[in-house]
């Protein structure tokens, strides 16, 4: 709540409309806390259970993937937390005036919230992304630099679907993955499979044939 309480006027408040409503708020954030804690222990299952079918070239791709994951899912949930956040409520808060009084539903607020972070979370994952398939050998820099316009025009259709109807949150969001998918070029480039060098193969006893 501390995004939206710092923004809200003095001796504002959020407020529940329905007499069950603050309760299954707090429900609904239990279980999302309970699934947020206990997440490394359900991965390590997950990957319990898929480790004994891959080989062992495809762990060491896996392993690296997962853990950059996990940290680029934190990292996208606190940027929208801390720098989304107050900007996107300041914006919807300055249509207030003098007859229009905001009164923030709780448990909207929670869906709104819920929404934007795992938006963020799940499209700050194309780094860690970009770099697995470009170790595997499935894109390289060249090819993601020759299709930059159309990423970007993918990127404001995402940012368009998974934010609210508003221009400021979809900036938000498209500025940053506009800036990581530059990055993610010269990432490809710097740590994607290194091409073979084609060798001259030449067929057995015919040395020395050709001028």
């Amino acid at each position: 709540m501390r995004p939206l309480m710092n923004t809200l006027p003095p001796g504002s408040s959020l407020v529940f409309t329905a007499v069950p409503e603050a309760f299954f708020t707090y429900f609904k954030a239990a279980i999302l806390a309970g699934i947020f804690f206990s997440s490394p222990f359900l991965l390590y299952q997950l990957w319990a259970f898929v480790s004994p079918g891959l080989y062992q070239r495809e762990k060491k791709y896996v392993l690296p993937y997962l853990f950059f994951s996990s940290f680029f899912f934190l990292l996208g949930a606190v940027f929208c937390y801390f720098i989304v956040f107050p900007t996107i409520f300041r914006f919807f808060l300055s249509f207030a005036t003098d007859g229009i009084r905001p009164l923030p539903s709780i448990r909207e607020y929670l869906t709104f919230t819920i929404k934007l972070l795992l938006a963020f979370g799940l499209l700050f994952q194309w780094p860690p992304l970009v770099l697995f398939l470009a170790r595997m050998g499935v894109v390289s820099g060249p090819f993601l630099s020759q299709n930059r316009k159309y990423a970007v025009l993918i990127i404001f259709v995402i940012a368009a679907l998974v934010t609210p109807p508003d221009l400021v949150s979809q900036i938000l969001l498209a500025g940053p993955l506009i800036a990581m998918y530059e990055g993610s070029i010269w990432m490809a480039k710097i740590f994607g499979r290194k091409e073979k060098k084609e060798e001259d193969q030449t067929a057995p006893g015919t040395e020395g044939k050709q001028e």
